[in-house]
């Protein structure tokens, strides 16, 4: 990847990040109206898990091994960009710069494969 590409991506990023810290910023507004509080960073992990859980329920509907009501292709749609949220959320409550700790995984991990696919073909 090219530079350039490399610095859509993080602005891409960045930007999903924003808006998803915009919308838990509402739903702050709604939990403090409801609950007199917020949520605390372990009710955030389990509602990221049990949405995550969801996810894998989903896929096994798609590949019609589980049944659902409603249209699996919405709802795999729905829950996956609601996990990336709850990464965003999760990541800004541990201080974690997501963009650039997905940029420096990628390349970490693209680096390896590339080494492992090299030795393949020696």
């Amino acid at each position: 990847m090219n530079e350039k590409q490399a610095h859509d991506d993080r602005a891409g990023l960045v930007e999903a990040e924003d808006r998803a810290l915009k919308v838990r910023a509402q739903y702050e507004q709604v939990e403090q109206q409801v609950l007199g509080r917020t949520w605390t960073l372990p009710e955030l992990a389990i509602g990221f898990t049990n949405d995550a859980a969801y996810v894998g329920h989903l896929v096994l509907a798609a590949e019609r091994t589980w049944g659902i009501d409603g249209d699996v292709d919405a709802e795999l749609r729905h829950k996956l960009a609601e996990c990336l949220w709850w990464v965003f959320v999760l990541a800004d409550r541990l201080d974690v710069d997501m963009p650039e700790a997905y940029a420096a995984t990628m390349d970490r991990i693209g680096d390896g494969l590339e080494r492992t696919l090299r030795g393949m073909r020696a």
